[in-house]
């Protein structure tokens, strides 16, 4: 390999060819700050527009500053990070961004998650020098994301975001000069473009020009509201992220002080979705079952591979692009729906509560979950089965807010019935969880054996697309594994060609699954946090006593007190639900 020898802040520095100096300035320590980069780890995608200008240095025998995100270093490069001239510059630039940026820190979402407004502290700007006309957009709120373009710096990360590694294609930069501004075609609102709400471009924004919309007053008020009941459930990938919040270790499972926290901001039953999880696989698993069942005696109208349906932001992805594939995915409803569709009407009747005064409240690392729990197929004469999702991030600030001390919290249990899980449960939160999860399960009720052994390790991994072949027995089952749209375009484009030879196929929107979700505390793409976070969801699945979801004894009582089997006529009434086509939807009907 080609290698560069270089001075950076009077160390001597040797780096490969190609090197940008901004990560070359990394290799000794040198922080160089910027705005508009990002670099996604273990995905090969770099976001170095270099227009925000921030992040120029000093190159000796070179009359302009450069910008080290984008210059590449040379051989017997001088380079000087921090010199006057650099910082003035800096500070310059810095200052005409804020000057064309609202001064809304005390109400901004984003405030104290804000690059910019760290940046500026970092900096030392205490007043803005240059004053003129202000760019203004309109306001979008859509069912999960809002956008207030007044706060878009330009830096189009999540312009990369939504088109290089998620391929869906709804944002870019339109206009020029003063009225460039990054938006759907037309600048047009998201609910009428093909968004699928992951909300990958809200993680990577480093301002409040993208945000969750927030359901936290909605839910304070349902808590205050004494002729409610008030039960909450939690999503997998939660316990494995909640706890960065409150300074702990990124991988810190805080199962227990969650639960103890949920009680304290007065939930009346705390609920566990890796319930709903494991129910997932009885209707999932067995769905799959059946197709197989039937394709391998000979019926042609049999729809292989099968795919999963948990993820909301994947669904609204095919009804959109891939229309002419919806009927391969499980119709099995996702984790979420499935338990507010048992919590408002089996469980509401056993606790003799009418279901219009019964709220459900889900946690979830997801930003789609509030846009899914929107969608009208999961209402009941205009009731919704879930009422209002939160955000990881939006639970830690609910219990900030409530001054609870997380880190003192004893560890308590989630209550019962709906709050009994086993470890296959949990495993939903990573990449490959789902379909580990169904294997365990679909093994053993196709072939009659016990799994002794059910780590499947070779469906776990970080690779953006896998595949693994399951002996079911004599059966070999083929699997593909994909995390992030645009590996899941892959596989799909394989699909409509006739190229698949799947028998199922595992799909998550966000990188790394749900632990990389949109409503997780911001890790910035760094790979090593979501590798913690995955580690602990299967160190969480080794500690529990029943890691199959067909042995969860509250899950076969559900079955034999109310659903009868799975796939049975109350089951798919209550657990399963229809796609719906739409690619012909105009970018302009209102």
């Amino acid at each position: 390999m080609n290698t560069i020898k270089l001075t950076i802040d009077n160390n001597e520095v040797e780096v490969a060819k190609g090197t940008t100096i901004l990560d070359a300035a990394k290799t000794i320590g040198v922080h160089i700050p910027t705005l508009c980069h990002m670099k996604l780890h273990d995905m090969g995608i770099e976001n170095k527009p270099g227009g925000c200008r921030v992040c120029v240095v000093e190159v000796k025998g070179r009359k302009n500053l450069a910008p080290a995100c984008v210059t590449e270093v040379n051989e017997g490069m001088v380079v000087d990070t921090h010199n006057i001239r650099v910082i003035n510059a800096r500070r310059t630039v810095t200052e005409l961004i804020i000057s064309d940026h609202p001064f809304e820190c005390l109400t901004c979402a984003k405030s104290g998650d804000c690059e910019l407004q760290d940046l500026a502290h970092q900096m030392g700007i205490r007043e803005i020098h240059f004053e003129g006309e202000k760019s203004t957009y309109r306001e979008d709120t859509s069912p999960a994301i809002i956008r207030d373009m007044d706060k878009c710096i330009m830096c189009r990360r999540c312009e990369m975001m939504c088109n290089e590694v998620q391929t869906v294609g709804v944002l870019s930069a339109i206009n020029r000069g003063f009225r460039a501004v990054v938006s759907p075609p037309f600048e047009e609102n998201l609910d009428h473009s093909v968004c699928t709400y992951c909300g990958q471009c809200v993680a990577v924004c480093p301002t409040g020009a993208l945000t969750e919309v927030n359901h936290t007053p909605a839910v304070i008020r349902a808590l205050s509201d004494p002729s409610k009941t008030v039960v909450v459930q939690t999503a997998p990938a939660v316990r494995a992220a909640l706890g960065e919040e409150f300074g702990l270790e990124p991988g810190t499972l805080v199962t227990g002080k969650m639960a103890a926290a949920l009680r304290r901001l007065g939930f009346d039953f705390v609920f566990d979705t890796d319930f709903a999880a494991d129910l997932t696989i009885m209707e999932e698993g067995t769905e799959l079952l059946s197709r197989l069942t039937r394709f391998l005696a000979g019926d042609q109208t049999v729809k292989l591979p099968m795919l999963t349906s948990c993820c909301p932001a994947w669904v609204k992805f095919f009804e959109h692009q891939f229309p002419d594939l919806m009927d391969i995915p499980s119709s099995a409803k996702s984790p979420q729906q499935m338990f507010g569709a048992i919590a408002k009407s089996y469980f509401a009747e056993k606790q003799k509560i009418n279901r219009k005064d019964l709220v459900v409240v889900s946690i979830m690392p997801c930003v789609a979950k509030k846009y899914e729990c929107s969608r009208e197929e999961f209402t009941v004469d205009g009731n919704p089965d879930v009422d209002y999702a939160l955000t990881t991030r939006e639970l830690a600030a609910l219990i900030k807010l409530a001054n609870i001390n997380f880190n003192s919290l004893p560890d308590e249990d989630f209550d019962k019935p709906l709050g009994e899980s086993t470890g296959a449960a949990v495993i939903f939160g990573t990449t490959g969880g789902v379909i580990e999860a169904a294997v365990r399960t679909a093994y053993e009720l196709h072939t009659g054996k016990s799994l002794d052994k059910v780590d499947f390790l070779q469906l776990r991994g970080m690779e953006g697309v896998r595949e693994a072949t399951i002996d079911f027995n004599g059966l070999p089952i083929r699997i593909g594994i994909a995390h992030g749209l645009g590996n899941a375009r892959k596989l799909l484009e394989d699909i409509q060609s006739g190229k698949s030879q799947f028998h199922a196929i595992e799909i998550m929107s966000c990188p790394g699954g749900c632990i990389g979700g949109g409503g997780q505390p911001y890790h910035h793409s760094k790979s090593e946090i979501l590798k913690k976070r995955q580690m602990a969801i299967y160190n969480e699945d080794e500690m529990k006593t029943i890691r199959k979801s067909h042995e969860n004894p509250y899950i076969l009582k559900l079955y034999e007190e109310f659903l009868g089997k799975p796939m049975s006529e109350k089951a798919h009434h209550l657990l399963h639900t229809s796609y719906f086509d739409r690619s012909k939807k105009s970018i302009m009907e209102d």
